[in-house]
């Protein structure tokens, strides 16, 4: 009777031991694949960010060919740092342009400017061009820096 508790046994481990293997292997896999899919996810995130900064170039180009008026590149350059949530990275790097996007980026557009009284578009007019008179040779100069910004990799 021995003899068969010890055949049952080890039949026992030995079914033990191929669900465990068969559990790790799923383990494996299952890993591997969630591997795959944040590289992918990865390399998407890595392409956007990519196509942004090619707009965020584009932008400052165009700023410097007078193709784009000074505060509405500044203000498009803005978003787009912000949405790749880079401005507290190269607001040291362009302070001029921060700090007239600071300025103007609360300013309403189209129809909500509209919507304003004439006085208060006229002053927040007066704002935006005061403060494009101070700071358009410096943001024009950064712009220069912009149109060939390569960001620096994240992890």
């Amino acid at each position: 009777m021995t003899t068969a508790l010890i055949v049952i046994a080890a039949l026992i481990i030995i079914a033990l031991s191929a669900y465990a293997t068969m559990l790790l292997l799923k383990l494996k896999r299952q890993n591997a694949h969630n591997q795959q899919v944040l590289a992918e996810r990865q390399a998407k995130a890595d392409e956007h960010r990519q196509r942004v900064l090619t707009d965020i170039r584009y932008i400052a180009a165009a700023m410097l060919e007078d193709r784009c008026e000074l505060s509405e590149g500044v203000v498009r350059i803005g978003k787009l740092f912000d949405a790749l949530s880079m401005t507290e990275q190269v607001t040291p790097l362009f302070p001029n342009l921060f700090t007239h996007y600071d300025i103007i980026k609360s300013h309403p557009i189209m129809e909500a400017r509209k919507a304003l009284p004439k006085q208060q578009r006229m002053k927040l007019d007066f704002e935006r061009m005061r403060s494009e008179a101070d700071l358009n040779d410096n943001i024009l100069s950064e712009a220069k820096i912009i149109a060939d910004f390569e960001s620096p990799r994240t992890h």
